[in-house]
């Protein structure tokens, strides 16, 4: 089972205008082909499908607890787009009554992915950024574990390059925090699967990282995340479970080239994260209604209600 909790495992910053382009671009890291779905997917089926657990348990650790981490990339990258379609916080918009017969969102039929706005008030949706929807047929669970560890592995190497080339196309702060922090915890999975890998067929892989060749130490984003360590932690995500991966990772194996050296650990339990940005809703949108006072009122009556 899993347990939620109400926080963003990074903090983003507040986006300082609305970009729909911007957004639309942060959505292939959601529904693109090495975007999150796939990796959230790929790990979460091979974890219900894994064959065999009781005897090859560190492995089977490894790949559910890095599903749990993938959950939590996927509402980061949603976090991200919401807020860059969005925009900064304006408390004007979610009076009711605003005019809208002079077309107040004229600007969106110029967007590249104007059905974000149009159908989906201006949220993420589990599609790239051409609006494709994101597609089951990117996962693979052979029930091998060697083959299944091999396609995770090529699948973060994959996730790095695709994450690097949005990177390159973002000039927002919201965004670049997304892809910063992603590079980090990427570098980990793929470390992760190479250093499985290894355990069971005797290869080097993690010779070849890193994979792609990406010095993390030269993307400003990515710096805080490497000085507080975040570069050689894997997370139990659970209280008491998934705790024997530490036979694979945290042995004292080290941090990849190029990252700030030290010993890799297993952390029980999850990182300490960040608040959730508070979408402010936009009347003339109908987003969250077309009398959103009255829903206001409701709410806080259901609040105190609870308490």
């Amino acid at each position: 089972m899993f347990m939620r909790v109400d926080k963003l495992q990074a903090e983003l910053p507040a986006p300082k205008k609305a970009d729909p382009n911007a957004a639309a671009a942060l959505q292939e890291l959601m529904g693109g082909k090495y975007g999150e779905m796939s990796t959230l997917n790929n790990y979460m089926y091979q974890s219900f499908n894994f064959r065999s657990k009781s005897k090859l348990k560190p492995f089977y650790n490894l790949v559910a607890s890095i599903t749990a981490e993938e959950l939590g990339h996927v509402e980061l990258v949603a976090n991200g787009i919401a807020m860059l379609a969005n925009g900064p916080d304006n408390p004007k918009n979610e009076k009711g009554g605003a005019d809208i017969s002079d077309a107040p969102f004229a600007d969106m039929q110029d967007i590249r992915l104007a059905a974000s706005f149009l159908s989906n008030g201006g949220g993420a949706m589990p599609m790239n950024s051409n609006g494709a929807s994101w597609n089951m047929d990117f996962v693979t669970t052979t029930g091998n574990v060697v083959v299944d560890l091999l396609h995770n592995f090529h699948l973060e190497c994959g996730a790095r390059i695709h994450k690097l080339r949005v990177y390159e196309t973002m000039k927002e702060p919201t965004g670049r925090e997304v892809c910063g922090y992603l590079l980090v915890r990427g570098s980990v999975h793929a470390h992760a699967y190479a250093l499985a890998l290894k355990q069971i067929t005797g290869v080097e892989i993690e010779k070849m990282l890193p994979t792609p060749n990406i010095n993390l130490s030269k993307i400003p984003e990515c710096q805080k995340y490497l000085d507080e360590g975040s570069h050689r932690r894997l997370y139990t995500w659970s209280p008491n479970d998934y705790k024997k991966m530490s036979g694979i990772w945290g042995n004292g194996e080290q941090a990849l080239p190029g990252d700030p050296p030290v010993e890799l650990e297993v952390v029980e339990g999850m990182p300490e994260g960040g608040k959730i940005h508070d979408l402010t809703g936009v009347a003339s949108a109908f987003t969250p209604d077309y009398a959103p006072e009255e829903m206001f009122e409701i709410a806080t009556k259901l609040y105190k209600a609870s308490r």
